[in-house]
């Protein structure tokens, strides 16, 4: 009895710290949810991740990696460039309106064009993820 007494106490004592944790928050939150339908032809981030990203000659220039947004917005989409087999490559922060995001519906799949070349994307201002 003394050993379950004293193993219940122990774990108290170390759950103690868990408890007491401070729960840090994002942003702020209305005082009621507001809920909203989603409907078919919308895009997901899922599906924008990875997607790669083709220029009006039909030439892959680069993949959407990540998604940069501040205060609810799309401030920019982050598309790794250049490199073969991830040697080489890095990342360029581009402005979501220069992208154009499509669904095909006769092949039923996303497409993204940009109006650029492969140049200029491996010669853009290289994205650094901030530490």
């Amino acid at each position: 009895m003394k050993k379950l007494v004293l193993i219940t106490a122990a774990v108290a004592v170390l759950a103690t710290p868990v408890l007491a944790e401070e729960v840090k928050t994002v942003g702020t939150a209305p005082a009621e949810a507001k809920y909203s339908t989603v409907g078919k032809d919308e895009m997901f981030s899922s599906k924008l991740k990875g997607l790669n990203v083709y220029n009006q000659k039909d030439e892959s220039i680069g993949e959407i990696t990540d998604i940069a947004i501040k205060n609810n917005q799309v401030e920019a989409l982050i598309l790794s460039v250049g490199g073969f087999l991830g040697m080489g490559e890095h990342y360029v922060a581009v402005a979501p309106s220069s992208v154009s995001v499509r669904h095909d519906e006769k092949n039923n799949k996303w497409l993204a064009t940009m109006n650029t070349t492969k140049e200029a994307m491996k010669a853009a201002p290289e994205f650094k993820y901030p530490k």
